[in-house]
């Protein structure tokens, strides 16, 4: 009997349940937390430098790609940390059935875009 067996993945035909895409997000916002250390370390250097420094950084944070480059952090920050937390429960056997680990991570999404939202609208 010969099995047929795809020739190559359909990508776009996968879809992954709520789950594995906070899981993935997971991971995404801790690279981009990673990525942007250099340049929060070189604001915050810059801005306690000298009074001149803080302005620059002041008329640089004003600009509106900015401004969502930094809620683009803020929420992976929210994100990363409300995702930890379910995974910690996860790691201790809380949650792991189906229908728990589904609202769960429906919870993640929702409080941390939530957060972003909130802290965004009282920073912004």
């Amino acid at each position: 009997m010969q099995k047929t067996r795809p020739k190559h993945l359909e990508i776009a035909k996968i879809r992954l349940p709520l789950p594995g895409i906070i899981s993935i997000l997971h991971r995404v916002g801790g690279a981009l937390m990673f990525l942007a250390i250099p340049f929060m370390l070189y604001a915050l250097e810059g801005s306690l430098s000298s009074a001149e420094r803080f302005d620059t950084f002041r008329s640089c944070i004003s600009n509106p790609l900015v401004k969502i480059a930094l809620l683009g952090i803020l929420w992976a920050f929210l994100h990363h940390v409300c995702a930890g937390v379910r995974f910690l429960l996860l790691d201790i056997h809380k949650g792991l059935e189906l229908k728990t680990a589904r609202l769960t991570a429906k919870i993640v999404l929702v409080v941390s875009l939530v957060l972003t939202v909130l802290i965004g609208v009282l920073v912004w």
